[in-house]
């Protein structure tokens, strides 16, 4: 691999861009020489490939739609949504790109660079410009000399073919710090995505009404529209056929790690999805008793129990976020199937909590009440009940909130306010999880030492729908004997 290392000042053969310096890239360290001749022999003999026939993205007229809606919201103000630039993973290496969710929501664009500004424009409301990074120049050399030239990171649209597929205006995002420091009148930002915007806005903003802009972004995402929808059910899919994929592997994953798993679910997201929406969790044995166990570097052994929390991201951005149970060996326990199907009835109590007008709380208290009957029905909790409940003492074992919204976050809409989102009302067209659990530390000796060592959730992905909800992942079984034949199936 050719290795690219950004210099303070430019070393002979080097090329002035038309911005900045830019660099040639080097390897080992190295910068190469260019000769005269070399330099103009790549000005010449490149195809014309300009795209003509190009339409909108699929998801244009929504982005217009959302755009319209944050344009109503903040009338006579300017307001800039940046996507981001790369970051660094280790000296001359960047982490693949992921565009500010804010940005791909209102745009549809994922590019590094890219920044939406929108401008008042009096009775239009505002004029939207998508400035963005043109196609590399051949003539000064920055197409092979930069280390972001086209000829080492693959072609970009035109500014032109940009204008066509996101159906706003394209300028060159090289002017927009220039832009961006005359701009007069009110002004907001996305912040903590580009310091060179916000540099060139520094004295025009507040922290304050920058936080405004971001929490109207965050609360308009919680009632997603068709696309979304689509979308959503798009990435559920996909993520139960990874989860098909793991079982049909699980004697291989025995013979070697949970990374067999994390690397088997892996497979599916990329292709058939941008990446994975989170670090998976493939939680095997006393694993699956800590929540975010996304190390996978424990062994898979038969016996135990398999905690998988994954979900596959769709090419547009929208993520999945579903969790199963799962026998190692495809039989559970006497114990673990008590303990499942405890999880299970909690669940179940739950979804059928999801309902519109709904509180959002509902659903949390549904499946908490279940799961503390079961822990007094056990002994492990002394009641009654609604004083277990008032004083919280099952949270020593379900540890966490019920569910979350979902989209283009994994915990999306998470800057809305309290009244919009956690106190708030469900309506048709959110998307959350239902994800009840029970969780047995190894070192809790408050607790049977069968029990030691045991963690279970089942999480699925529900659309609230106008009379009710429905499920977008249960294309995967939730009832223990379901698990298992559906195990046993895959397993031949």
């Amino acid at each position: 691999m050719a290795e690219e290392q950004r210099a303070e000042n430019a070393e002979p053969g080097e090329v002035q861009g038309t911005a900045e310096t830019t660099p040639a890239p080097r390897k080992n360290g190295v910068a190469p020489q260019v000769s005269d001749e070399l330099a103009e022999n790549m000005k010449h003999g490149w195809a014309d490939t300009e795209r003509q026939d190009l339409d909108p993205v699929p998801q244009a007229e929504h982005t217009a739609r959302r755009r319209a809606a944050l344009s109503a919201r903040f009338p006579g103000e300017r307001l800039v949504i940046p996507a981001g630039r790369l970051k660094t993973r280790s000296n001359d290496t960047e982490y693949p790109f992921r565009a500010s969710v804010e940005y791909a929501y209102l745009t549809g664009d994922q590019t590094e660079n890219g920044v939406l500004v929108l401008e008042p424009a009096g009775e239009r409301g505002h004029d939207a410009t998508l400035y963005l990074l043109p196609r590399s120049d051949r003539e000064n050399g920055e197409f092979w000399l930069s280390g972001q030239g086209e000829l080492w990171v693959g072609r970009r649209n035109s500014l032109t073919e940009a204008a066509r597929l996101y159906g706003v205006p394209v300028k060159d995002v090289r002017t927009v710090p220039d832009v961006l420091r005359e701009a007069t009148g009110p002004v907001r930002v996305v912040r903590a995505h580009d310091a060179e915007v916000e540099k060139a806005l520094a004295d025009k903003v507040t922290a304050e009404r920058d936080e405004e802009l971001r929490v109207f972004l965050s609360e308009a995402r919680l009632v997603k529209d068709a696309f979304e929808i689509a979308e959503l059910t798009r990435a559920c899919e996909s993520t139960a056929r990874g989860f098909e994929d793991v079982v049909r592997v699980l004697d291989r994953a025995e013979a070697t790690s949970e990374r067999y798993i994390e690397g088997t679910f892996f497979l599916r997201a990329r292709v058939e999805g941008n990446d994975v929406g989170y670090g998976s969790i493939c939680a095997a044995g006393p694993h699956a008793t800590t929540l975010h166990w996304v190390r996978n570097d424990g062994p898979v052994r038969s016996g135990d129990l398999l905690l998988l929390d994954a979900g596959v991201e769709t090419t547009e951005l929208y993520t999945a976020d579903v969790t199963r149970t799962l026998p190692v060996n495809g039989r559970f326990t006497d114990l673990q199937r008590k303990i499942y199907d405890a999880v299970y009835e909690a669940q179940e109590a739950g979804l059928a909590a999801v309902v519109p007008g709904a509180k959002f709380r509902d659903f949390h208290q549904a499946a908490q009440r279940v799961l503390t009957e079961k822990l007094v029905e056990w002994g492990l909790l002394e009641g009654p009940v609604e004083r277990v409940l008032e004083l919280g003492l099952q949270r020593r074992w379900t540890l966490h909130g019920t569910g979350h919204m979902l989209g283009m976050d994994v915990h999306d809409c998470a800057a809305a306010r309290r009244e919009s989102y956690v106190d708030g009302t469900l309506e048709p067209g959110m998307c959350l999880t239902v994800e009840p659990g029970l969780y047995f530390q190894p070192d809790d000796l408050t607790v049977p030492e069968e029990y030691r060592g045991i963690g279970v959730r089942i999480e699925d992905d529900v659309l609230v729908t106008e009379d009710g909800h429905r499920n977008l992942s249960d294309a995967l079984p939730r009832r223990s004997y379901e698990v298992e034949a559906w195990m046993a199936d895959l397993r031949g």
